[in-house]
């Protein structure tokens, strides 16, 4: 049992990190995207041997092949598209709409919370500008992606 929750509260702990640092920094960096991609490919090691290892490690390829494009289109960072590829380690392919709903979902909601909260502060008081301005999409990452791993923990 004590097993189960290392899995979605090491991930919890890992998309934390991120999220602080972009909302801090506006990076996520390459390292942590690493581990958190070396994480869930144990992850799915761990569930499944070798298949579960296959399988999370699909769920990364696709992640990063359509985030590559939406980079390119400059509709995302190149910091979100590894993170979320990190993250999408995490689970098996299977789970690569339920993860996108979550983060969308979650996203929009933060979005709209961080519109609401910057027209509240007001542009001339608000310490938040230029490039600062914009939504920290890692926040979104973190949210949807923790959700889910603890919504299929078996504490839930």
């Amino acid at each position: 049992m004590e097993t189960a929750l290392f899995w979605p509260a090491g991930l919890t702990l890992l998309l934390a990190i991120g999220a602080l640092s972009d909302v801090k920094d506006r990076r996520l960096p390459n390292w942590l995207s690493l581990i958190l991609l070396i994480y869930g490919l144990a992850h799915g090691f761990y569930l499944a041997d070798w298949s579960g290892l296959a399988w999370h490690g699909l769920h990364a390829l696709v992640a990063l092949i359509v985030g590559m494009p939406l980079f390119a289109m400059k509709w995302f960072g190149g910091g979100d598209v590894k993170f979320y590829t990190g993250a999408a380690a995490y689970f098996a392919i299977g789970d690569a709409l339920d993860m996108l709903l979550w983060v969308s979902l979650l996203g929009a909601a933060l979005m709209v919370g961080w519109i609401i909260l910057r027209r509240f502060i007001g542009k001339s008081k608000s310490p938040i500008t230029g490039n600062h301005a914009l939504f920290p999409y890692g926040v979104a990452i973190m949210a949807g992606t923790t959700a889910l791993s603890w919504a299929k923990s078996p504490f839930f």
